[in-house]
């Protein structure tokens, strides 16, 4: 692969900045370069030193003014609900019952799911996000058509096949033993191959029996090495019904625990509505809280205390993520405005520099992938997103007031989209432009 040499201005993050001004927890360079070689990143710094150590041979790419930042990570979404993105007027159990679950039926069609997986990752990369956690349909067919798009496109993205087998319709359930198989085989054939991991993915204690959520503690057993995923206290009506199925355990959290399936490759989508206990668990083991606050929002579930779970004395770990379709949009920048807003009702800030941490290292470090992506760190997989602040009018002309990178980074959330996303690097290759061509 030739090296190319990318120019503009960079901003990565060693750590959670503590304040606006903390100016030590990231690495910014008002002339950066980035050298990328086989898909790494080589080295970034000062645009002069990276230079030097590029040779004559390298391709030069400036992006100036526009600022390069690690590509972002979506730690939740559901790739087969693209076709119930922005349904109307439902809470969680009936939006379920009334939309997704017929939509995913459609899922045992292996072309349908290929097709959906190619839409769906281009709308990955037209928002700038290079690593996602998807949820697949209960279909192995949908999990086959999408790590066969991800591995096309050389992503590293994380998914697995739901496993579900009560309380949903004919068409989109399996069962324990042919969920553990499906399961097993996927593992085989897709785990580690290129950039795919695989994600262990009982969709909910409601829609798995106490057999199947034994079968996943088995194959957490057997690989500890894997993502597990799932949902926990997303909305009141949720957490009565999971009580009423698992009524010897102490709440909804116990019954992960129960099975073996919390731990720091653990992911929880949704976690609003957590006791003390609850919360305490979860900090303990190490498993993650994953924030979805378009989709918190639009079902009317409830507010994520964001900054009470960080600040608590056993702090939890967060992730950031769009849920779609129950999230309204595919974009972290959307998301995390909804997030800040979200924040601000309990009482609290997040600062610019705070939220692009959180989709870029942030998330990284709750997928346990940082020595991989979420950086501009060198040895790193070259995933890198372009963002441009002048990309609308109206935000053009908020940026004639703009003095400084914080006021440009609060921008970009509040009014930034795909159209702010001028590029984006997939391992070193430019698949915006390469979408769009193709």
């Amino acid at each position: 692969m030739t090296s190319i040499l990318l120019r503009g201005r960079t901003l990565s993050f060693e750590r959670w900045p503590q304040t606006i001004d903390d100016h030590s927890a990231w690495r910014y360079e008002e002339d950066g370069g980035v050298l990328i070689s086989d898909g790494r990143i080589v080295v970034a710094g000062a645009y002069a030193d990276v230079e030097k150590q590029a040779g004559e041979a390298v391709k030069k790419i400036d992006h100036r003014p526009h600022l390069l930042l690690p590509g972002f990570i979506d730690a939740h979404a559901h790739f087969p609900q693209m076709q119930v993105i922005a349904s109307y007027g439902a809470e969680l159990l009936d939006w379920l019952n009334t939309y997704t679950f017929p939509e995913e039926k459609k899922f045992a069609n292996a072309q349908h799911g290929r097709r959906i997986s190619r839409l769906f990752l281009d709308e990955m990369v037209r928002h700038g996000t290079t690593t996602v956690v998807a949820y697949c349909s209960a279909h192995r067919a949908s999990a086959e058509a999408f790590f066969a798009e991800s591995h096309d496109r050389n992503m590293l993205n994380i998914a697995g096949k739901v496993m579900m087998d009560r309380n949903a319709p004919e068409g989109v359930l399996d069962t324990p033993q042919s969920g553990y198989d499906d399961t097993k085989a996927l593992i085989k054939e897709w785990h580690g191959k290129g950039r795919q991991l695989y994600a262990i993915t009982p969709r909910f204690a409601i829609t798995s029996s106490p057999e199947q959520m034994e079968m996943a503690g088995a194959l957490r057993r057997e690989h500890p090495d894997l993502h597990m995923q799932t949902h926990l206290s997303e909305n009141h009506g949720e957490i009565a019904f999971t009580q009423q199925l698992y009524p010897w355990l102490r709440d909804y959290t116990d019954v992960y625990e129960h099975y073996g399936l919390l731990g720091k490759k653990s992911l929880f989508g949704h976690c609003i509505h957590l006791s003390e206990r609850e919360a305490d668990a979860l900090s303990n083991s190490g498993s993650v809280a994953v924030f979805c606050p378009t989709s918190n929002l639009f079902l009317g579930s409830g507010l994520f205390d964001y900054q009470r779970y960080r600040k608590r004395d056993k702090a939890l770990r967060i992730a950031a993520a769009t849920d779609v379709g129950g999230g309204t949009n595919y974009s972290m920048l959307r998301t995390m405005d909804e997030g800040y807003k979200v924040i601000a009702l309990n009482g609290e800030k997040l600062n610019p520099f705070q939220s692009f941490w959180q989709i870029t290292r942030g998330n990284a470090e709750a997928l346990s992938a940082v020595e991989r992506i979420g950086t501009l760190n060198e040895g790193t997989d070259a995933d890198v997103v372009v963002l441009d602040a002048n990309a609308t009018p109206a935000m053009r002309l908020r940026m004639e007031t703009v003095e400084t990178l914080a006021q440009e980074l609060f921008l970009l959330l509040t009014l930034g989209d795909d159209r702010a996303v001028r590029e984006v690097y997939v391992a070193g290759r430019a698949a915006k432009t390469d979408m769009i061509a193709g």
